[in-house]
């Protein structure tokens, strides 16, 4: 109630109205206080916690920093600490830094290509044949035949020695031979007696009698097995024409391929002289003499002319063999019954191109010109019927030695291995023929070799034609 303006209360009642107002508010108070005192001890536990377990981890790590056991291994010094660089120091090295990555400037005058590193070493020599093949001059060892820079009047004469039984005679020495040519002794500068590698022109007489010629058919197997795996050799086959069937290559497969085909394939001509008449002529049935069916008189039939060309055979091979490797012996072999008959080519003709080129011609004579007393017949030429000691000339003219006569298959086949036995392993001469006269320089020089030894026979060319210095 309000008195006098105031505000009374009833008696007992205002002071407790106060008292209890001031208990909420103090009962409040005292409630944000406690919750204010959970946060703090909240917060105070949490930090505890955390410093608890960190110092446990310090504690690890201090564990951890406890030195182990005395190593055997000494460990490495600690590297030096450099001194301080101040920052005019820093800035120059940057600059330094900078200049050496950026490339170097070529010169204006120097091309482009000297910029690249230095060129890579050079690769080791590559061998293509077996140790102990290359020919080495046994005068000059330090002359290689391989690296000899031949001039044109340079002369190597290929020499074969035999003795009386007719054995090849190895192990002669330099000083053993002695080289003349037209009447002077020459100075030799070369001397080898080591195997030479081949290339071979292998000439087959196609024109012999069937028989003989099925007789060498049955021998290609020892001639395919009487060369090296380093020789190189080519097939021609010759009658009234010349035809190369293989070129020249180190492939036994393709060449016995090609000898398989010539078994099948190719036969010689008839034995005996031609029948042109008969019941086994080539004519047809004749009544009276005349044709049945035709009221003319009978044909006349002519045999087919005989030919053996082998200069135009040789000459061919020499061409061929002239474009090989002057490095390797050349050499024609010749697969014949030793005739020569209607050639193009004449016999002096071929033998200069032969002696220019320094071709041997080496052969092996079967069925009748095999024969001893067919050879002495043969020597006595009768006009058309051709020349039957041809190849023994070009054998003899070249140094290709004795021509090998053989009438069995087994005497055949070791006449293969001792051709191409002979024709590898030669004695070779070199040496610089003297300045010749004037007006002489391309004309033919006759050569003879010989030996200090008593007994031996000694087969080598008979001379040469120079080639004549390029203008």
């Amino acid at each position: 109630m309000h008195q006098n303006g105031l505000y009374r209360h009833p008696k007992g009642t205002n002071l407790n109205f106060f008292t209890g107002a001031a208990a909420v508010n103090r009962r409040r108070i005292g409630i944000k206080a406690a919750l204010l005192m959970l946060g703090a001890t909240v917060v105070l536990g949490i930090s505890a916690f955390g410093q608890s377990s960190g110092g446990q981890s310090q504690g690890n790590a201090q564990s951890q920093d406890i030195p182990d056991a005395p190593s055997a291994v000494q460990p490495p010094a600690p590297k030096p600490t450099p001194p301080p660089v101040s920052q005019p120091e820093q800035d120059q090295d940057k600059e330094q830094a900078q200049e050496k990555a950026q490339p170097e400037r070529a010169p204006e005058n120097q091309p482009a290509q000297q910029e690249q590193s230095a060129p890579p070493p050079q690769m080791p020599p590559v061998q293509t044949v077996p140790p102990g093949s290359v020919p080495t001059n046994q005068i000059n060892p330090k002359e290689d035949l391989y690296k000899l820079v031949v001039p044109v009047n340079f002369v190597l004469v290929p020499v074969m020695v035999k003795d009386v039984q007719g054995r090849r005679v190895d192990g002669l020495l330099a000083k053993d031979f002695a080289v003349m040519e037209t009447g002077k002794k020459q100075t030799l500068t070369y001397f080898t007696s080591d195997p030479f590698q081949l290339s071979v022109a292998i000439l087959l007489d196609t024109g012999m009698p069937d028989v003989a010629l099925q007789k060498v058919n049955q021998t290609y197997t020892a001639l395919l097995g009487a060369f090296s795996p380093y020789d190189e050799v080519a097939l021609y086959t010759y009658s009234s024409t010349v035809s190369q069937l293989t070129d020249f290559n180190q492939r036994t497969d393709k060449l016995a391929a090609v000898f398989n085909d010539l078994k099948v394939n190719v036969r010689g001509h008839n034995n005996g002289p031609p029948v042109l008449g008969g019941p086994l002529g080539p004519q047809g049935p004749t009544i009276n003499g005349i044709p049945a069916g035709t009221s003319g008189p009978p044909p006349v039939y002519t045999p087919p002319r005989e030919a053996h060309v082998l200069n135009d055979a040789i000459l061919r091979a020499a061409l061929d063999l002239s474009k090989r490797d002057k490095t390797r012996r050349r050499v024609i072999f010749v697969i014949s019954d030793g005739r020569e008959l209607g050639s193009r080519a004449s016999y002096s003709d071929v033998l200069k191109l032969l002696e220019t080129r320094d071709i041997q011609v080496k052969g092996v004579v079967v069925d009748s010109g095999a024969l001893p007393i067919y050879r002495q017949l043969e020597k006595i030429h009768l006009k058309g019927q051709g020349y039957g000691n041809i190849l023994h000339k070009y054998a003899s003219a070249t140094g290709g030695g004795d021509v090998f006569s053989e009438l069995s298959r087994n005497a055949i086949e070791e006449a293969y291995a001792q051709v191409t036995s002979e024709a590898r392993n030669q004695y070779t001469l070199g040496y610089s023929p003297n300045t010749p006269k004037p007006g002489t320089a391309t004309a033919y020089r006759n050569i003879e070799v010989l030996v200090n030894h008593k007994g031996l026979k000694v087969f080598a060319k008979d001379g040469y034609y120079p080639i004549p210095t390029a203008r």
